[in-house]
């Protein structure tokens, strides 16, 4: 299934996809960490509402930094900045908003457990992290980075 899956793929593309991936999700996870830090300390009392925010504006940050790693480096598209970049924008917009409002809930069920209390913000958005990860692969093949010739 999962040779099939990727078998209109080239192995070349695929594995640059998933280098720039591993350099996105830990540049965009700890993007996501410093804001989680900046807003805990601001508003201490609310950790999953500093925890919403937090994804909020990392994801402004982390999906400019994403789309030029795919755009040079995986899928080596020419021109078209502005219409790749609004298509990225769109791959990414399901995935902020699921992250955006699940985040707020799962900070507060991990903060029941008394091991996670104060790390609940991050392990949150390292859960939520992964339903983007899968994802994006298809939405930036198919939508933000689609040739003509693919039309």
């Amino acid at each position: 299934m999962f040779k099939r899956l990727f078998a209109d793929h080239s192995s070349g593309q695929l594995l640059r996809y998933l280098v720039v991936g591993a350099w996105n999700t830990l540049f965009g996870y700890g993007c996501f960490f410093l804001m989680v830090r900046l807003l805990l300390h601001l508003m201490p009392a609310q950790p999953a509402f500093s925890a919403s925010i937090a994804t909020v504006l990392a994801t402004i940050i982390n999906v400019t930094v994403s789309f030029l790693g795919y755009k040079w480096f995986v899928f080596r598209t020419q021109g078209n900045y502005l219409r790749e970049y609004r298509r990225s924008l769109l791959v990414y917009l399901p995935s902020l908003a699921l992250n955006a409002v699940a985040i707020a809930p799962l900070t507060s069920l991990l903060r029941l457990a008394p091991h996670l209390k104060t790390q609940a913000p991050y392990v949150a958005g390292a859960v939520l992290v992964c339903f983007t990860v899968i994802t994006s692969f298809f939405g930036h093949k198919h939508i933000s980075f689609k040739t003509k010739l693919e039309i």
